[in-house]
Order: C-alpha cells, then sequence, then structure tokens
C-alpha cells in the first residue's frame, strides 16, 4: 500500500472535522504532562470541541481550499488542533483558561467565524463570554426597569390602602 493511501483517511477526517466548524484554534502542547493533557482534553470533551494532534502536512492538505487556509503560517512544531462547531469562541476560551494553570500549552492561531487571528487575538477573543452569558446580562439588564416600576407601583399601592 502506497504511503499516500495511508495518509489520505487522516486528510479526510481533518476535512470532516473543519467543515462545519465555527472556528478552530492550533496549540503547541509540549512541555504539558500526561496529567494536564488529560485534564486539558476532558476540559474541551465537556464543551463540545474536538482536540486532537495531526502532524503539519496533513493539516496543511486538509485546510488548502478553505476558509482556514490562514492558519498554514503556523503549522510548526508539535501542533494540536481544537475545533468547535457549536460555540465559537469556546475553544479559545477554554485553551486560554487552561493555559493560566499550564503555562506551557502555548496558543499558536485561530480562525474564528472565517476571519485568522494569532495568539494575541485568540487571546482577546477568550474574553469575549459566551452567547449564553451575554443573552443572560441583556434579559437581567431588560429586566432591571421592569421590576423596578412594579415595585414602585406595589409600594404606591399598599400606601394608598393604607391611608
Amino acid at each position: 500500500m502506497a504511503k499516500i493511501e495511508l495518509k489520505k483517511p487522516i486528510i479526510e477526517e481533518i476535512q470532516s472535522s473543519i467543515k462545519d466548524a465555527k472556528s478552530v484554534v492550533v496549540v503547541d502542547y509540549r512541555g504539558l504532562t500526561v496529567e494536564q493533557d488529560t485534564r486539558l482534553r476532558k476540559t474541551l470533551r465537556e464543551n463540545n470541541i474536538t482536540y486532537k494532534v495531526y502532524k503539519n502536512t496533513m493539516i496543511n492538505f486538509a485546510i488548502q481550499g478553505t476558509e482556514f487556509e490562514g492558519l498554514a503560517p503556523y503549522l510548526e512544531g508539535p501542533t494540536a488542533i481544537a475545533i468547535s462547531t457549536e460555540d465559537a469562541t469556546a475553544p479559545a476560551r477554554a485553551i486560554c483558561k487552561f493555559a493560566k494553570e499550564a503555562p506551557k500549552l502555548e496558543v499558536k492561531a485561530g480562525i474564528v467565524e472565517g476571519t485568522a487571528y494569532d495568539a494575541a487575538g485568540i487571546t482577546q477573543i477568550a474574553s469575549v463570554p459566551s452567547k449564553e452569558e451575554l443573552l443572560a446580562k441583556l434579559l437581567g439588564s431588560m429586566k432591571s426597569p421592569i421590576s423596578n416600576l412594579a415595585r414602585v407601583l406595589n409600594q404606591i399601592a399598599e400606601q394608598q390602602q393604607g391611608a
């Protein structure tokens, strides 16, 4: 069996993973202990993020002609790839949060909703709250004036009954 026939399924696996991805983040995992790597994988799995280590040449072949082609310059050294098809900022948030407790984990770059970011950009994206958090804050701020109005009207009604 030729080498190319062995590599083709791996390239197809990467392509199918990134096909519907909202974001992809590449990291250098050198220096992580087995325990840290296990915790990272568990954290990412809990957030519905696919995390896998591939050879750079395989990733390079898989991203050619896709919106993730901007990752090619960052594919040097050991590379792991985190892919999310649900929440665009989830990989950046999870990886950057984990990198605080495991400084050896280095974010290389990422693509979020079609835009390429370097490590600094991904770190900034990590500070953006999730969609659910933003909606909760919005609803809380919309509910606050209505709640205050209801309390004031209730107090007026109680005063009028007492008088």
